[in-house]
C-alpha cells in the first residue's frame, strides 16, 4: 500500500483516517499538526504526529508521495494543500465505501466524501472540497475548490457553491441558488435566495447577518485543528 501523509490531527482527521483504512489503498505515514507543536511525537490513530509544516518536507524526502488535508476550514485547507503540492506531494481522495458518487459526476483531487454522502450526475466537485457525512449534492451542482458541505446538508439541483464556502450541518438549499466564495451558511438554515460571497447567513429562510470577508472561518465555527 502507498504511504500517505495526513495534515490535521483532530476529529476530522479521525474520519479521514478511517476512510483511508477502508479503501485498502493507503497506509498513514504520519500526521501533521501545525497548530500544537507540543504534540510532536505523540501517537494518533495508530501513527505518529510528525510535527508541523517543517515535517512535510521531511516526509516527502523520506519517500512519501501522497497527501490528504484533514482540516475543516477551507481557507486553511487550501493553504495546506498548496504547500504540500509545492513539496512535491500528490493529493488523493478519501471516499467512504457507502458514498454514492455518480460515474457522470466530476471530482477533483484532495476531496473527502463521508459515509452516506451522495453526489449526483453532472455535479462538479472542486479540488480539496469536503462532502461530509450524509450530505447530498444533486444533479448539476458545482461545488467550488475547498468548499465544505457539512453533515446532512441537502443541495437541490444546479446549486453553485463558491470557493472555501461553508454550508452548515443540516442546511437545505433550493435549486439554482448561488452561494458565493467564502460565505458561511449556519446550521439548519433554509437557503432560498443567493448568498453573496464573504457573508455569514443563517435562519429559515436564511438571511445575511454580516460580512466576514475571505479569511479563515475557524473563529466563527469554533474549530481548532480539524
Amino acid at each position: 500500500m502507498d504511504r500517505v501523509l495526513v495534515w490535521g490531527a483532530s476529529g476530522h482527521a479521525q474520519i479521514v483516517t478511517e476512510l483511508l483504512e477502508l479503501s485498502g489503498l493507503y497506509i498513514v505515514a504520519g500526521y501533521i499538526d501545525d497548530v500544537n507543536s507540543d504534540r510532536e511525537g505523540q501517537e494518533f490513530e495508530g501513527a505518529v504526529i510528525l510535527g508541523g509544516r517543517e515535517a512535510v518536507e521531511r516526509a516527502a524526502n523520506s519517500g512519501v508521495k501522497y497527501l490528504i488535508v484533514a482540516i475543516g476550514d477551507g481557507v486553511k485547507r487550501k493553504e495546506a494543500c498548496q504547500f504540500g503540492l509545492s513539496m512535491g506531494l500528490n493529493l488523493i481522495n478519501a471516499i467512504h465505501p457507502s458514498a454514492v458518487v455518480s460515474a457522470k459526476a466530476s471530482l477533483g483531487l484532495g476531496i473527502v466524501c463521508g459515509a452516506g454522502s451522495v453526489i449526483c450526475p453532472h455535479a462538479i466537485v472542486g479540488e480539496g472540497a469536503i462532502i461530509n457525512t450524509s450530505a447530498s449534492i444533486d444533479h448539476g451542482c458545482v461545488i467550488g475548490p475547498y468548499a465544505h458541505v457539512a453533515p446532512g446538508a441537502r443541495l437541490a439541483g444546479n446549486v453553485t457553491v463558491g470557493e472555501c464556502a461553508w454550508i452548515g450541518i443540516g442546511t437545505a438549499v433550493r435549486d439554482r441558488v448561488h452561494i458565493g466564495s467564502y460565505a458561511v451558511v449556519g446550521a439548519g438554515s433554509v437557503v432560498i435566495r443567493d448568498i453573496p460571497g464573504g457573508c455569514v447567513a443563517y435562519g429559515v429562510p436564511a438571511k445575511v447577518r454580516h460580512t466576514q470577508g475571505p479569511g479563515p472561518i475557524s473563529s466563527i465555527l469554533g474549530e481548532h485543528n480539524g
